[in-house]
């Protein structure tokens, strides 16, 4: 018989005894959920308890017939769940009593808290309805005849009656019934009215109806319905914790019986299975030992420990047969597949060789048998591949530079390492030959564009020096012209001085005028502040007068009707002291835009002070100025003296810049020379970035400037003579000169 036969015959007898044990299991489960049940239903009557006392507690707190609702319906839910409990504690035996008791206690419990809402619902659940609104209209009949009745006296003590029934109310103490019951009924002896009596006795009554359906109900929880409301729930109690005992003791017990059942059960089947087990185990180690000793060799074998190795021995027709077989042809496998792969690698070792030398176009073609080995091949072979690309495009761009040509960059796509360093060096190496050609180009370029500058500059220079030398005659001429403009600026001095004496007479006379506005535009301010204070007199004494006035009205009305007359008086009083306050403001603020118009007059009259005292301090500058232009006049003449002698050492200098501009040209056409040379030897190269220099056309065949000496003749410009513009007017202002 195979092993496998033999563990499904010890499988099948395993879970027979497994699924006795869980049948019995099942069992004895079923029974205890059901005792479960019954102890969740104990738990769940608890909290139905819990929640027919919160309902009655709301109901008691916030007077809502929803609570009642509420209350009635969880009372429906425990009904129910006494009767489910029922049926399972008489399934188990277990005495009913308890649920029994409880249920009677529970409606009972319903009976007290239906009579005490019926008794609250005949009181009135708020102030609008049942005797609590009865209560109000008769309260609010007794009021409005006090108050219509203007009895001041009878309305306190109603007043008083009421606080005693809301101290009632609030606090449920019989003592303030008795309290209400002795004023209401002093009360009722000292009033004559029968109509007031009536009300009074209405009110009475209705009060000491709602006294005595609360008597009823309890004024607290030790007195009546609510008394016995708490006596009730709190009988429930010890039902509910008996019952709850019951169903946990019997509980246990059925536990207590699975466990033993199951305990019995699982020891037979384990001695069963354990016997089975160790016959199973004595074959199986068996072959298991020589299955251990043929691999320990084969493994040797392939550790490199032994040079040789047998196949497994195991004979028979079970699984280890089976496996021992299989185990041989593997074996067998493995061994062609070690020789294949131990060549792939002597195979890969005479490349790696090769490449060290420098030969990298070659490729590892031998097949081995392990796939890690193959992917290393392919691997290896990829890489060489890429080695040799890479190298190739780095060997083609430096060809180029042999023939001058900087333009192409190495790609470096898929390029990682150190051979994307090598790369970016060599492309570095592009860009900075680039670079400095380039810099070389402009250098050039600019050299050359200097040149023709330079040479240009020098021809400018000739040019100038001619030009200057026929200025010095125009300057010699011109100064004969400056001599007699000279003269002229002599007499019209002379003049300017007669004119600045009269100006300084009106300034002087238009300064005093000035002064005397100041002092008038002062004595206006001092009569101004005057009249502000007399207004603010008139102003505190209307405000005296409005409080007068007032006083007088609270005396008035204090008075009642004799007093009414003189209220009008203090009326009328209070309305001349307002007008009389309103015509004192008027004034104020007419005076105060009098007093800003005064101010503004006199900062006028300080500025025209200043504008005389700047236009003297002109005047003085302007003399001393007349002055010195008459100063000047002398040293003009004086200076064309000088200029003279200036004009001759400029010609000497003119006569030197002809010389040197004539050496510089020399050094202009040597320099344009060698920049032509740098342009033409830079454009011969490609480099990155050449393009985007404009160069210019350069003939190597150099043509010589030559120097026109011209001289331009410029027409000598005569100075004209500077005619003095005075002013059409009379009035002491400047002249334009």
């Amino acid at each position: 018989m195979s092993i496998k036969g033999k563990f499904i015959g010890l499988g099948v007898s395993v879970i027979m005894g497994i699924i006795c044990i869980l049948l019995v299991d099942m069992y004895s489960l079923s029974q205890i959920n059901k005792l479960d049940n019954a102890h969740q239903f104990v738990n769940e009557l608890k909290t139905e308890q819990l929640n027919l006392r919160k309902y009655e507690k709301d109901f008691i707190t916030r007077k809502d017939l929803v609570y009642k609702d509420q209350f009635l319906k969880v009372y429906k839910g425990a009904d129910k769940i006494v009767k489910e409990l029922n049926k399972i504690l008489k399934e188990f035996d277990i005495s009913t009593k308890d649920t029994i008791t409880f249920k009677n206690i529970l409606e009972k419990y319903k009976n007290l808290f239906l009579n005490i809402v019926k008794l609250d619902t005949q009181k009135g659940l708020s102030s609008s309805d049942g005797l609590y609104d009865v209560l109000r209209q008769s309260v609010h009949k007794v009021e409005t005849y006090a108050k219509e009745s203007n009895d001041y006296k009878l309305l306190a003590l109603i007043y008083d009656l009421r606080k005693d029934e809301k101290d009632f109310m609030l606090r449920l103490d019989e003592n303030y019934i008795t309290l209400f019951t002795k004023k209401i009924d002093t009360l009722l002896k000292s009033i004559e009215n029968e109509q007031m009596k009536n009300y009074l006795i209405t009110y009475k009554k209705d009060f000491l109806a709602i006294c005595k359906i609360e008597k009823l109900k309890g004024l607290g929880e030790e007195t009546g319905l609510l008394k016995q409301l708490r006596d009730t729930i709190h009988m429930t109690e010890k039902s509910i914790k008996d019952l709850d005992e019951a169903v946990k003791e019997k509980i246990d017990n059925e536990i207590d019986e699975m466990e033993i059942l199951s305990i019995v059960l699982t020891i037979i089947i384990i001695c069963f299975m354990v016997i089975v087990l160790l016959i199973l185990a004595r074959d199986i180690l068996t072959n298991l030992g020589k299955f251990e000793i043929g691999l320990k060799k084969f493994f040797d074998y392939i550790n490199r420990e032994t040079q040789t190795f047998e196949l497994l021995s195991v004979k028979g027709k079970d699984e280890f047969a089976k496996m021992a077989h299989s185990i041989n042809e593997n074996i067998k496998k493995i061994d062609e597949g070690i020789q294949q792969d131990n060549k792939a690698v002597s195979d890969a070792v005479d490349i790696v060789e090769k490449i060290k030398k420098g030969h990298i176009d070659i490729q590892l073609t031998t097949q081995a048998n392990n796939p890690q080995l193959i992917q290393l091949r392919d691997t290896l072979n990829v890489m060489l591949e890429n080695i040799k690309i890479n190298i190739d495009s780095v060997s083609v761009v430096l060809k180029e530079y042999s023939n001058y040509k900087f333009v192409n960059k190495v790609n470096t796509k898929g390029v990682e390492g150190y051979m994307l360093d090598f790369i970016n060096n060599v492309n570095f190496l592009t860009d900075e030959i680039s670079s400095l050609l380039k810099k070389s180009l402009l250098i050039g370029v600019a050299l050359d564009k200097a040149s023709n500058n330079l040479i240009s500059n020098v021809d400018t220079l000739n040019i100038s020096s001619n030009e200057a030398a026929a200025s010095l005659e125009e300057t010699a001429a011109a100064l004969e012209e400056i001599t007699s403009t000279i003269v002229n600026n002599s007499e019209n001095v002379e003049k300017m001085t007669s004119f600045t004496n009269e100006l300084t007479n009106s300034a002087n006379e238009g300064q005093t005028l000035a002064n005397k506005t100041t002092v008038a535009m002062d004595e206006i301010n001092n009569q101004v502040k005057s009249i502000e204070e007399a207004i603010s007199v008139i102003d505190q004494i209307a405000f005296q007068t409005n409080i007068l006035s007032l006083n007088a009205a609270v005396e008035a009305a204090t008075a009642g009707e004799a007093g009414k007359g003189f209220a009008v008086v203090a009326q009328e009083v209070r309305n001349l002291a307002s007008r009389s306050a309103q015509a004192a403001k008027e004034i104020k603020h007419i005076v105060e835009n009098a007093t800003i118009k005064a101010n503004e007059g006199k900062s006028a009259s300080d500025e025209m002070i200043k504008g005389y005292i700047a236009l003297l301090k002109n005047i003085e500058n302007s003399n001393e100025m007349i002055q010195e232009i008459a100063n000047a006049s002398k040293e003009q003449e004086t200076g064309i003296t000088q200029i003279n002698d200036a004009i001759t050492q400029l010609d000497q200098q003119t006569q030197q810049n002809a010389s040197i501009a004539t050496q510089t040209e020399e050094v202009a056409k040597e320099t344009d020379k060698i920049a032509k040379e740098i342009v033409s030897d830079a454009s011969a190269k490609e480099f990155l970035g050449k393009d985007s220099i404009k160069i210019p056309n350069i003939n190597n065949s150099f043509k010589e400037n030559k120097i026109k000496q011209t001289v331009k003749k410029e027409e000598t410009i005569k100075p004209k003579k500077n005619d003095v513009i005075t002013s059409k007017t009379d009035d002491n202002e400047w002249e334009s000169f």
